[in-house]
C-alpha cells in the first residue's frame, strides 16, 4: 500500500503524512468508559488500579487445581471460605509506603482487595482441600470424592471356545 501525502493548503513547505493505520490505532485506544469513571468512583469496574489476580482452573483425574498469581500478598491477607459447593477466595495487597522525597514518574502496580468465587461440581471433596502460597503463587487443590472419580470397567465376555 502506498503512502498518501497531502500538502498543507497547497502551500510549499512541510508535508503532512496521512497514515490511516495510525489514525485507527489512536481511535481504538479511546475508552469511552474511562471518561465516566469519576462519576462512579464506588464501582470497582471503573477502577483501573484495582487488584484483580487471574486464576487458572484445571481438572485432572484426582481433583481440581486453582492457581493464581498474587505477588506481594501475605498469607495472613488471604482467605479461602466455602459455602455448600461454592468456594470464595479473597485477599488484599496493601499500598507500599513511598517517601515524600521520591519523585514518582509512573505508578502502574495494582493494589487493593479482591474476591473471586467459583462453583464446584458435586464430586468435589471440599473437606480435604489443601492450599499453599509459594513464590507469589496461590495453589488450591480440591480432590474429587472417591465415588466421583472415573473408574474403568473391564469388558468381559465369554472365553472363545476352541
Amino acid at each position: 500500500m502506498a503512502d498518501i501525502i497531502k500538502k498543507n493548503g497547497g502551500q510549499q513547505g512541510q508535508l503532512v503524512e496521512f497514515d490511516p493505520f495510525r489514525m485507527m490505532r489512536d481511535l481504538l485506544r479511546w475508552d469511552p468508559f474511562r471518561e465516566m469513571a469519576p462519576a462512579f468512583p464506588a464501582m470497582p469496574a471503573f477502577d483501573r488500579n484495582a487488584f484483580a489476580p487471574t486464576f487458572d482452573v484445571t481438572e485432572n483425574k484426582d481433583g481440581y487445581i486453582f492457581k493464581a498469581d498474587v505477588p506481594g500478598v501475605k498469607t495472613q491477607d488471604l482467605e479461602i471460605s466455602t459455602s455448600g459447593n461454592r468456594i470464595q477466595i479473597s485477599g488484599k495487597r496493601d499500598v507500599e509506603q513511598e517517601s515524600k522525597s521520591d519523585t514518582v514518574y509512573t505508578y502502574e502496580r495494582q493494589y487493593g482487595s479482591f474476591t473471586r468465587a467459583f462453583t464446584l461440581p458435586d464430586g468435589a471433596d471440599i473437606e480435604h482441600a489443601k492450599s499453599e502460597l509459594k513464590d507469589g503463587v496461590l495453589t488450591l487443590v480440591i480432590p474429587k470424592k472417591a465415588e466421583a472419580q472415573t473408574k474403568k470397567i473391564a469388558i468381559g465376555g465369554a472365553a472363545p471356545k476352541s
